[in-house]
C-alpha cells in the first residue's frame, strides 16, 4: 500500500514528521517498507524560462534556445517541436543525470553550436510516456525554482505492509484513523455529501438468486450518469495516483481509482450506451465467456459470480470489469457499480482465474459493507466535480450483510495477556478513536465498527489496545531460573546424533545428504517395498518409495563419486529409514561404507583393501561415541545384503545394535563397483541410556605400581563357537585381577581334529595390591580354563 506525506494529511491534522509517522506505523503493526522521494531523482532541476528559440542555422529540425535559469542565461540546443520563445520548462545542466535515457549531460556542440544542458520531456524524465515535446510548465511558475516543486513531486511516497487481517488499512483514510488513535493527530471526518437525484434510473440493479447476508454478492448499489465529459484527470489527481505508480487513464477510472486507494471502496463505471437493459447480479453459467479490461478472455463457470446484462457478461465479480462495456474518451453516459462481493468466494475465483487486481486484493481481505451506501455518494461528488452532468437516483438489490456484533472485555485482560497495566479510561479511549462504541466503565462492551472484520473476540480488542497504547510499553521480565544448574538443550538421545557425525568424520569418512526415498526395486532388495511406504505424490517416477536402508543412497552415491575420478569413496550418513508407515517404523541410522583401499601403497606397507573388520571398527567407533555399554557380542546374522560369510551383527544380549560386513557381490556388480565394499549400519536408538550415578559413589582412579602378567591359552572349541563368547567367559572369570582378553590365533586343520577349530587367547592379569605369586597366577589360570569350559564346552589344547 502507498500513498504521500500529503495525502495522508488531507485525512489527518497533524503536524508530525515524517520520521514520527515513520516510526508511529510501524509501531501500529503497519510495518514500513519503504519511503521515497521523487524530488532526489530531480536534484538539480530547475524551472527554465526560454529567453529566445530561433531557428537552427545548420539543421532543419533543430532551435537555438537561450534559457534563463535564475543563475543566468544559458544556450541549449533543442529538437523539441513545441520549444518557443516565452515558454517555461525543466531545465537540466550539465552533469545531470537523465533516467529516462540513461544519459549524463555534457557541455558540447550539436551541429556546430554550443549547447549548455537540456531542456526535457516528460519520458525523460520518466515521469509520463510522453516524449512529442518538452515539459510546458503554467506561465506563473517560478523560473529557477526546484523542477520538483514546480512539478508538485516534492512529497515523500511512503509504502507499508499490510497483514490480511487489516483490509481497512488498504485505504489512507483507514491509515490515518490509525494514527489518530495512537495520538499523531485528528482524524478529519470523511466528506459523504449526499446528492439528490434528478431523475430516474433508466437501469437497475436485480439478482440472479434470493440475495440473503452471505451470498456471493449480498447488496449492490448504483447510479446512472448523463451528459458527462470523460476527458482527461486534472493535475492534482493525476499527480497523485502516478506518485503511487498508477497510469492516469480518464477522469472517470482514475476516480475509481482514487476511491479505491483513498477509501477502500473499490468501484466500476460501465459505459450505459453499451449495456443492454437492467444488470444482474449472479452465477456465471458453464463456459460463459468474458474480455476484461486486461486484454484477457476468460472462461467462466458457475462457482465465479458476475455481473451481466441481456448480452451477456460484463464483469467478474469483485475482480475486474469487462473491456466491451469499459468507458471511453467519447462516452457521455455513465452508470456506476458500488458492491460488496464475500471475500472468500472472491479469494476462489480470483486463484481460480488466475486474476490480481487492486478490487480482488481488497475484496478477499474484507471491506466495509456500509461503504455501498457512502461509497456511491462520494463517487458520485466527484464525478460531478470532474466530468460534470447530472445524477440519477440511487438505485439498490439485496440485503446488507450481518455485520453488527459485540463483545465484551474485562479490565484485567489486557494487563493479564499482554503484561500492560493500561489505564481503563485510556482502553475506552482507544477502541472509541478506533470507531468502536464503547459502553461501560470496565468491563466494558465494545461494538465492533462495519470495517473492522477480523475483530472475532476478546482478545482482538486486547491487541488494539495494546498496539495502540504501544508494544514498547510491555515490561521487560526475565524468565524465572528452573533449576541452580544449567542444563543441556538437548537429551542424551538427541545428541547421538552429531555424535555420530563426529566419529566417523574423524575417521576420514565423508557426509553424504540423500533423498528419503528411492525406487521401489531396490527398496525391495533392502528389505521395504511395502505398499504404505509408496508415494502417492513423488517428486521423481522412479524415486517412489520410502528408504528401508540408507545404504542404497550411498551405494549409488559412492558410484557416482568414483564416476567422476575418487577412487576410494568413504561416505557416511546419519539420517531415518523406514520399516513401516507408523511412528514406530522410522528409526535413526549411522550408516556408511568403504570401497576399494583401506590402506592406500606406502612406503611401510603393501596396499590393502577394506573388509568386514573395517566396516566392523567404523560401527564400534560410533557405538563408543553415542556411549554405548562395553558388554557388546559379535555373531552372525546381518540382513542377506551383506556378504553371508563376511559379515555379522553387534548385539546386546538379543537386541541389535549394528550390522556390519560386505556388501553381496551381486549388490555391488549392480552398482559398478568393483572390489569389496564394507558397509555397516548403526541404530542409534538401540543402545540404552546409560544410567544415571549418584554424585557420592564416583570411583576414583586408581593406577596400579605394580606389573601387569599376561598368560597364553589354547582352547579346541567347536568350530560354531564364536570368539567374542570364549573371550568374555575367560574376562568374567576374576573380574578384579583380569583386565583384558584378546584373540590372538585361530588354527584349524592339521593336528585339529575334524569340526574343531583352536582359539589362543591372551589374558592381561592386572594386580592392585601386591606382586602376584605362582601359585596365585596358576590359581587364576585355572579360574579362567573352568569358565571358558562352562560356558563354551572348550578344553585347554594340550
Amino acid at each position: 500500500m502507498k500513498f504521500t506525506l500529503s495525502w495522508l494529511k488531507e485525512h489527518l491534522d497533524t503536524t508530525a514528521t515524517l520520521t514520527e509517522v515513520r516510526d508511529a506505523l510501524t509501531m501500529l503493526g503497519l510495518e514500513v517498507e519503504g519511503i521515497s522521494n521523487p524530488a532526489e531523482a530531480l536534484k538539480g532541476f530547475v524551472v527554465g524560462y526560454v529567453v529566445e528559440a530561433v531557428q537552427h542555422p545548420n539543421a532543419d529540425r533543430l532551435r537555438v534556445c537561450k534559457v534563463d535559469t535564475g543563475a543566468g542565461v544559458v544556450q541549449v540546443v533543442c529538437g523539441a517541436p513545441n520549444a518557443r520563445t516565452g515558454m517555461k520548462g525543466i531545465f537540466a545542466p550539465p552533469g545531470s543525470y537523465i533516467p529516462g535515457t540513461d544519459l549524463h549531460l555534457k557541455v558540447g556542440k550539436i551541429r556546430g553550436e554550443e549547447s549548455n544542458g537540456m531542456l526535457c520531456s516528460s519520458r525523460e524524465l520518466q515521469l509520463g510516456d510522453d516524449h512529442s515535446g518538452i515539459i510546458d510548465l503554467p506561465a506563473d511558475a517560478l523560473t529557477g525554482a526546484p523542477a520538483a516543486e514546480a512539478l508538485g513531486l516534492d512529497d515523500a511516497v511512503i509504502e507499508i505492509k499490510v497483514t490480511p487481517n487489516r483490509g481497512d488499512c488498504l485505504g489512507v483514510h483507514g491509515i490515518a484513523r490509525d494514527l489518530a488513535a495512537s495520538g499523531l493527530g485528528t482524524l478529519k471526518p470523511m466528506k459523504v455529501d449526499k446528492v439528490a437525484g434528478s431523475y430516474k434510473s433508466p437501469i437497475k440493479w436485480t439478482h440472479g438468486y434470493e440475495a440473503k447476508p452471505d451470498s456471493p454478492c449480498p447488496i449492490v448499489v448504483g447510479r446512472h450518469f448523463r451528459g458527462v465529459k470523460n476527458g482527461p484527470s486534472p493535475d492534482w489527481l493525476q499527480r497523485r495516483l502516478k506518485a503511487i505508480g498508477l497510469r492516469p487513464i480518464s477522469a472517470l477510472v482514475d476516480i475509481t481509482n482514487l476511491v479505491t486507494f483513498d477509501l477502500n471502496r473499490p468501484l466500476h463505471v460501465f459505459d450505459a450506451k453499451k449495456l443492454a437493459g437492467d444488470l444482474v447480479m449472479r452465477q456465471a453459467r458453464e463456459g460463459e465467456q468474458v474480455l476484461a479490461l486486461d486484454g484477457k478472455t476468460y472462461t467462466l463457470d458457475p462457482t465465479i459470480a458476475v455481473i451481466a446484462d441481456a448480452n451477456g457478461v460484463h464483469g467478474i465479480g469483485g475482480i475486474m470489469g469487462g473491456e466491451d462495456t469499459g468507458v471511453q474518451e467519447d462516452t457521455a453516459e455513465v452508470f456506476l457499480e458500488v458492491a460488496y462481493f464475500d471475500p472468500i468466494r472472491t479469494a476462489a475465483s480470483g486463484r481460480k482465474l488466475g486474476v490480481q487486481s487492486d478490487a480482488r486484493y481488497r475484496f478477499e481481505r474484507g471491506i466495509d459493507p456500509e461503504s455501498v451506501h457512502w461509497g456511491a455518494e462520494v463517487a458520485t461528488r466527484l464525478i460531478l466535480d470532474l466530468c460534470g452532468g447530472e445524477a440519477s437516483e440511487l438505485v439498490a438489490s439485496g440485503v446488507m450483510p450481518a455485520w453488527q456484533r459485540s463483545y465484551d472485555l474485562r479490565a484485567d485482560r489486557v494487563k493479564g495477556l499482554t503484561g500492560i497495566d493500561v489505564p481503563a479510561a485510556e482502553t475506552a479511549a482507544i477502541l472509541g478513536k478506533l470507531g468502536f462504541a464503547v459502553s461501560g466503565s470496565g468491563p466494558w462492551t465494545a461494538a465492533v465498527p462495519s470495517w473492522r472484520s477480523d475483530i472475532v473476540g476478546e482478545a482482538d480488542l486486547v491487541e488494539e489496545v495494546t498496539r495502540v497504547y504501544g508494544f514498547d510499553n510491555i515490561p521487560t521480565t526475565s524468565l524465572p531460573r528452573l533449576s541452580a544448574m544449567s542444563k543441556p538443550v538437548r537429551n542424551p538421545m538427541q545428541r547421538r546424533v552429531p555424535q555420530a557425525r563426529r566419529a566417523l568424520g574423524a575417521r576420514g569418512m565423508n557426509e553424504a545428504v540423500t533423498w528419503s526415498f528411492l525406487p521401489r526395486k531396490k527398496a525391495e532388495r533392502f528389505g521395504g517395498g511395502q505398499p504404505d511406504l509408496c508415494l502417492l505424490n513423488s517428486i521423481d517416477a522412479t524415486l517412489d518409495t520410502m528408504r528401508p536402508s540408507i545404504l542404497p543412497n550411498l551405494i549409488d552415491a559412492a558410484a557416482r563419486n568414483e564416476a567422476r575420478g575418487l577412487v576410494d569413496p568413504a561416505l557416511f550418513e546419519v539420517g531415518p529409514q523406514y520399516k513401516d508407515a507408523t511412528p514406530q517404523g522410522q528409526r535413526t541410522v549411522a550408516a556408511g561404507l568403504r570401497h576399494n583401499m583401506a590402506v592406500p601403497r606406502n612406503w611401510a606397507g603393501p596396499a590393502r583393501t577394506v573388509d568386514a573388520f573395517d566396516a566392523k571398527a567404523d560401527a564400534l567407533a560410533v557405538l563408543a561415541a553415542i556411549g554405548a555399554p562395553d558388554n557388546l557380542s559379535t555373531q552372525a546374522g546381518a540382513p542377506d545384503w551383506y556378504h553371508p560369510g563376511r559379515s555379522g551383527a553387534i548385539k546386546l544380549g538379543d537386541r541389535v545394535m549394528a550390522y556390519f560386513g560386505e556388501l553381496h557381490p551381486e549388490i555391488a556388480a549392480a552398482a559398478d563397483l568393483k572390489g569389496p565394499v564394507a558397509a555397516f549400519e548403526v541404530f542409534l536408538d538401540a543402545p540404552p541410556l546409560p544410567k544415571a550415578k549418584a554424585s557420592k559413589a564416583r570411583s576414583k582412579l586408581v593406577v596400579s605400581a605394580f606389573q601387569p602378567v599376561e598368560r597364553d591359552f589354547a582352547f579346541l572349541v567347536d568350530a560354531s563357537v564364536e570368539a567374542e563368547k570364549l573371550v568374555r567367559a575367560a574376562r568374567n572369570a576374576d573380574k578384579v585381577l583380569i583386565t583384558a582378553a584378546r584373540v590372538f590365533d585361530v588354527y584349524a586343520g592339521k593336528g585339529v581334529p575334524e569340526g574343531k577349530k583352536s582359539l589362543a587367547i591372551a589374558v592381561t592379569l592386572q594386580p592392585v595390591e601386591r606382586t602376584l605369586t605362582d601359585a596365585e597366577i596358576e590359581a587364576v589360570s585355572a579360574k579362567i580354563v573352568a569358565a571358558v569350559a562352562k560356558a563354551t564346552g572348550a578344553a585347554l589344547r594340550g
